[in-house]
């Protein structure tokens, strides 16, 4: 694959309008500097979203084993204390 490969996207009057107007409000040189700015902005959203939703489900898997764990290590901690 070449490195410098040349591309051209065709794009509805309204998204050429925006993209144009987004390249005037941003100083972009180009459309497609504007477009990769888009891209990069949606993969670290995308990818923020995966990390979220992968702690999410590890907090919801081990919820139930803390509130057995913090209940042994009040024992333990409370053990030969006297209580007077």
């Amino acid at each position: 694959m070449r490195s410098n490969t040349k591309s051209s996207i065709t794009l509805p009057p309204a998204e050429l309008k925006l993209v144009v107007s987004l390249q005037r409000k941003l100083g972009a040189k180009s459309k497609v500097e504007v477009v990769r700015r888009g891209l990069g902005l949606l993969k670290d959203a995308t990818e923020r979203a995966s990390l979220r939703e992968a702690y999410r489900r590890a907090s919801k898997a081990t919820r139930g084993m803390l509130s057995a764990e913090l209940a042994e290590l009040d024992e333990l901690a409370s053990e030969g204390l006297d209580e007077s």
